[in-house]
């Protein structure tokens, strides 16, 4: 029983769920005096693009100063840093038109790039990342065929050692990368992406067929597709996983880069650690029922519609790190387990494989990375219940025991 026990609380108290948010005055202090350099610095640069600066695009849209500003707040907390920064991230916002960004669309089903397309109405995630100097997006430009192909290089030429460059989608490897080539001369992916990497200020794999070669990489892996990291080396390089990234998160990352001329600071996996340095059960909604041993049975019970914890029907919350529990999706309004659909671990490496299914970890004889589910959630809630009791016995008896000596010292 000692054994499971501790299991537990490893599985619940990993470190790796934990984040330092708290640096130190001094830390940000010099933080902030470096970043006002930076702004400074860009707001003598002129903007790459030609279209609106984006205080005319807010106008536009009808979007008051007040609320850029919380919005700039609310940036600002999830980059995990002081309310001070708060008018540097807005002044960084403003000048998004300064930052050249190519994307290159790979072995994927161009979900993250529809995720921007497709939102209910402009938000600000999305007129920022309009106000970005996309240079090249095989999606979403006109250009095609060899007028495409120029149009690259002419970026990679003009903006060299300067872009950010965003990858989409896994690499296949097969037969030399022909599972999958690209543009008018048929270049492999592998290829074309090595050579548009080389030139890069930074790589950001978005998605998790870019980052761990997600769906395409799944059992048996036919194309042997393989996530970018383990094709790009000696580049700053960060991973923004999920299925689809969240688009706040992708603006996170790009405003920290303008901000500090740097990529956040990144966990073992390359994720930046202000987005993936949560677990999702840790800031669930439905966390409360699950320490209070309150579970969907099957789909459309009593407990599903009373909103219990969907673990017993496959939700994967407590071995996912992601902070969609926090930042939610379209402008915050909802995610999966918000809608009563249980987590399917998408930010997490071979998700597909491990994680897409209904049923409890403790059925699927596979270990989470944080530890593992290894028993049934009733055998877990009992422990959970004897750990309880073994606290609730240690309180009485230490309460007994200073009664005693409150009783001699009288």
């Amino acid at each position: 029983m000692a054994d499971r026990i501790e299991g537990v609380k490893k599985l619940f108290t990993s470190k790796s769920a934990r984040v330092e948010t708290n640096k130190g005055d001094d830390y940000y202090e010099k933080l902030f005096a470096e970043c006002q350099a930076r702004i400074e610095e860009l707001k003598t640069q002129q903007p790459l693009n030609s279209r609106l600066e984006i205080e005319d695009v807010l106008e536009l849209q009808g979007i008051e100063r007040r609320d850029f500003l919380k919005w700039a707040s609310a940036v600002t907390g999830m980059l995990m840093l002081p309310a001070s920064f708060t008018p540097l991230v807005a002044d960084a916002a403003l000048l998004m038109n300064r930052a050249p960004v190519i994307w290159l669309e790979l072995s994927d089903c161009a979900g993250n790039s529809e995720a921007l397309l497709r939102s209910d109405g402009p938000k600000i995630d999305e007129i920022i990342l309009d106000i970005v100097s996309l240079e090249f997006h095989e999606t979403l430009m006109a250009a095609a065929g060899h007028q495409a192909e120029k149009q690259l290089e002419d970026a990679i030429e003009t903006f060299k050692d300067k872009y950010l460059l965003f990858v989409e989608g896994a690499i296949p490897m097969g037969i030399n990368g022909n599972f999958g080539t690209i543009g008018a001369s048929g270049e492999t992916m592998h290829d074309h992406l090595v050579r548009v990497a080389k030139h890069s200020a930074a790589v950001v794999a978005v998605g998790s067929c870019a980052t761990f070669g997600g769906v395409p990489a799944a059992a048996p892996n036919p194309t042997d597709a393989v996530g970018v990291m383990d094709v790009i080396k000696g580049k700053p390089l960060i991973n923004i996983p999920a299925c689809p990234a969240n688009p706040a998160n992708m603006v996170g990352v790009i405003l920290h880069y303008i901000l500090t001329g740097q990529l956040p600071e990144l966990d073992s996996l390359l994720r930046p650690k202000f987005a993936f340095g949560y677990r999702i059960h840790d800031n669930c909604e439905r966390r409360a029922h699950f320490d209070a041993g309150e579970y969907v049975e099957e789909w459309g019970d009593e407990g599903a519609k009373n909103n219990f914890c969907l673990y017993k029907v496959g939700c994967k919350g407590p071995m996912t790190f992601n902070n969609c529990s926090i930042v939610r999706y379209n402008e915050g309004v909802n995610w999966p387990i918000g809608v009563g659909r249980g987590c399917i671990g998408c930010s997490e490496p071979d998700f597909w494989d491990k994680y897409a299914y209904e049923r409890p970890m403790a059925d699927a004889n596979i270990k989470a990375p944080t530890g593992g589910v290894e028993k049934t959630v009733d055998e877990f809630g009992l422990g959970l219940l004897t750990a309880a009791g073994i606290g609730i016995g240690i309180h009485a008896v230490a309460s007994m025991v200073a009664g005693k000596k409150e009783e001699v010292g009288e």
